[in-house]
């Protein structure tokens, strides 16, 4: 079965292109010209398997939809790739802290646009190097299941933070570069850098509250999960 792929965007003429170009790809295309009508979209059968979402639309923000899409639990795992005519990179944090999964910026090819999206499926739905269940403090991460629990508190994560989570974990008490976490959580071909390594720690943080401490930040290097709690751990060399 194709993936399934539903278009957030409000210029028609650029939704109707894309979304024609994507089908001759081979994926079955959905469209909606509003944050609303994308929500009300995102209910519908099957499920969608990625979003594609405008940062700029003329009812929600696309930073608001994507939080929308985070918080519903039928949602939560579908990837989102933002699309935006900014090139900032605070516009492309945000979006990160909220949590999408990768961005790109307009104008681009239909074909770059394509592989872009192939390569987000392939790493996600890709079973991850680190499978079972890890435990490290009061943080339990049943990789294959999908599923975190702090203490007997279950954790909503995306498939990127699982990722992120269990990449740490398995590694837990060895110090991962950001270098070595971009290239293990998003791959090689993935157009991010070093401060999307940052964002999705801080959104990681703050969702694994009490099993947070075991998250230390190594000045000025990278990340490092502990099995005893770091004093501080969530403050340490904040970049």
């Amino acid at each position: 079965m194709s993936a399934r792929i539903l278009i957030i965007e409000d210029e028609a003429d650029l939704a109707r292109t894309v979304a024609w170009a994507l089908g001759r790809e081979g994926f079955t295309v959905g469209q909606a010209l509003t944050g609303k009508q994308g929500l009300e979209r995102l209910e519908d059968e099957p499920p969608y398997d990625l979003v594609l979402l405008d940062l700029m639309l003329p009812d929600l923000s696309g930073t608001e939809v994507c939080r929308q899409i985070r918080m519903n639990p039928r949602t939560r795992d579908t990837l989102v790739l933002m699309l935006t005519a900014r090139g900032e990179e605070i516009d492309r944090v945000v979006g990160f802290e909220v949590g999408a999964d990768d961005y790109v910026v307009k104008p681009f090819s239909t074909r770059e646009l394509a592989l872009r999206i192939r390569a987000l499926l392939r790493r996600t739905q890709a079973a991850p190097t680190e499978g079972g269940l890890l435990v490290g403090g009061p943080v339990r991460l049943d990789v294959d299941g999908h599923r975190c629990w702090v203490g007997e508190e279950p954790v909503a994560l995306t498939a990127t933070e699982v990722k992120l989570l269990a990449r740490l974990m398995a590694r837990r008490g060895r110090v991962q570069t950001r270098a070595m976490l971009l290239d293990g959580v998003w791959g090689r071909e993935s157009d991010v850098n070093e401060r999307t390594v940052d964002a999705h720690v801080k959104r990681l943080r703050e969702k694994l509250g009490a099993g947070q401490a075991h998250l230390e930040t190594v000045r000025g290097v990278g990340y490092r999960f502990s099995d005893e709690p770091v004093e501080n751990g969530d403050e340490q060399g904040v970049p």
